[in-house]
């Protein structure tokens, strides 16, 4: 494996534990009597521009960092979730191994793929036979 710096490594470790963390019930109601507490406060305030600013800021700020870190978090999933499918098509004697890294083919070709099974799906169905497990023919095309 490739050695990855110190930052990404710190990255990997911060986004994981956010992402459990940010997660759980009790961080959703922390988050409710935040709002609660910001509410309470207004008439204290005088329900202020510098009130109202506050509570956009914040959730400004935090909407922002959520994006990259749900996108961190779906990407490293969806990864690990790709590879385990990988090894069950290779590992399956019936299944198709050109069925492998779709993910990484074009939408034109995905298209193609998504059809015949679609097809297959769709005569198994009617006719209540085994689908044909032959995947489908054409270019086995890589991004574009």
């Amino acid at each position: 494996m490739a050695q990855r710096s110190a930052v990404a490594r710190g990255f990997d470790r911060l986004s994981k534990a956010c992402a459990r963390w940010t997660g759980r019930p009790l961080t959703f109601g922390l988050a409710v009597f935040a709002v609660l507490l910001w509410l309470v406060t207004g008439p204290y305030f005088h329900y202020s521009d510098t009130w109202q600013l506050v509570i956009n800021t914040a959730t400004t700020v935090i909407t922002f960092l959520m994006v990259f870190l749900i996108q961190n978090t779906q990407a490293r999933d969806t990864e690990a979730i790709q590879i385990k499918l990988d090894e069950l098509i290779r590992a399956t004697e019936a299944a198709s191994n050109a069925l492998m890294d779709l993910e990484e083919l074009d939408e034109p070709t995905l298209d193609t793929y998504r059809a015949h099974y679609e097809t297959l799906a769709r005569n198994e169905r009617t006719a209540g036979g085994p689908p044909d497990r032959a995947a489908p023919t054409g270019e086995h095309r890589t991004g574009s």
